[in-house]
């Protein structure tokens, strides 16, 4: 692909099973297709993004029916190698409502698992404009770390803006191991989304958003995105100034993907040419809407809904 792309990020795919009801009453569930960057990817590429993926996916029964839905989105595969090997899955299920939420998650030995540096083209990255991965991505494998950290390197070197986010989940790896590999990466990261009360403990021994902002500046990271879903509020550091952003969902029904979305509106506001402040108020729309249905990706909102809202506010 020669066009010039937006954003590239790195990451897995997998595919989705969901419910409005109880895993055991649903006689069914919904197949789509999941995955934290992958998430992100297709929420700036519904927003108006020109978006590419990096992966390897498993030569299934899925394999078919996640490349023609990618390409029929318009995702940029040029860079999603089919393996032998099988693709991940998960399951998300409401029950009778979000306090019973469902979920269970099989990822373990996928093709995925089998990233490498191999994947990562100079040439790809350098015709783009903000490369993006999380912590989930370098939980896969070694190899897989060694990957997004060769990805970050090479972006670093030919000013491609970088984004990161630790995504940090306990039933994936250790503390130890997360802040390992967001310790890899710090040096190259522009934009980094974390989360206060997942991810910052990883970082630094403090809750404190000012003492966030400070370390993580002082580290020459130059725009620091904190999710508080306790207070529902994003702070974003950015030059030296801090603002705060409140949350736009009033009733969730589902959270799946709700944060990986939100990166995605942030990141294509940016590639739009918005300032971190202003692509943060858009990002909370984003999710705000994704929240209202059931799934990651299926519940992006499109980019008149999202552009209707933003203009209102800025009206």
């Amino acid at each position: 692909m020669n066009e010039k792309l937006d954003i590239i990020t790195i990451g897995e795919s997998l595919i989705e099973l969901s419910t409005d009801k109880s895993l055991t009453d649903a006689s069914s569930l919904d197949k789509f297709y999941g995955g934290d960057t992958l998430t992100t990817a297709i929420s700036a590429l519904k927003l108006g993004s020109k978006v590419g993926f990096i992966s390897r996916i498993g030569m299934d029964f899925f394999k078919d029916y996640l490349l023609e839905s990618w390409q029929e989105v318009g995702l940029d595969i040029s860079h999603v190698k089919p393996v032998q090997g099988v693709n991940g899955i998960y399951m998300i299920a409401l029950g009778q409502d979000t306090n019973e939420k469902q979920s269970l998650l099989y990822r373990k030995k996928t093709a995925a698992t089998n990233l490498s540096i191999e994947d990562i083209s100079v040439e790809y990255i350098q015709n783009s404009s903000i490369l993006y991965s999380t912590g989930l991505t370098q939980s896969l494998s070694l190899s897989a770390k060694e990957a997004v950290k060769e990805a970050f390197r090479i972006a670093k070197e030919n000013n491609v803006v970088t984004a990161y986010d630790p995504n940090f989940k306990s039933h994936i790896w250790s503390e130890d191991e997360a802040k390992e590999a967001f310790e890899e990466l710090d040096e190259y990261i522009d934009i980094l989304f974390i989360n206060v009360r997942h991810d910052s403990k990883l970082i630094i021994e403090s809750s404190s958003i000012d003492n966030i902002m400070k370390y993580l500046w002082d580290k020459g990271i130059s725009t620091i995105i904190v999710k508080s879903a306790l207070e529902k509020k994003y702070y974003v550091g950015y030059q030296g100034k801090i603002e705060d952003v409140n949350f736009t969902n009033e009733e969730v029904i589902d959270d799946t993907g709700a944060g990986d979305a939100f990166n995605g509106g942030v990141l294509h506001a940016i590639a739009s040419g918005m300032t971190p402040f202003k692509a943060v108020k858009f990002g909370s729309i984003v999710a705000g809407l994704q929240t209202q249905g059931v799934g990651a990706i299926k519940s992006i909102p499109n980019h008149d809904d999202v552009y209707k809202i933003f203009k209102g506010q800025n009206d």
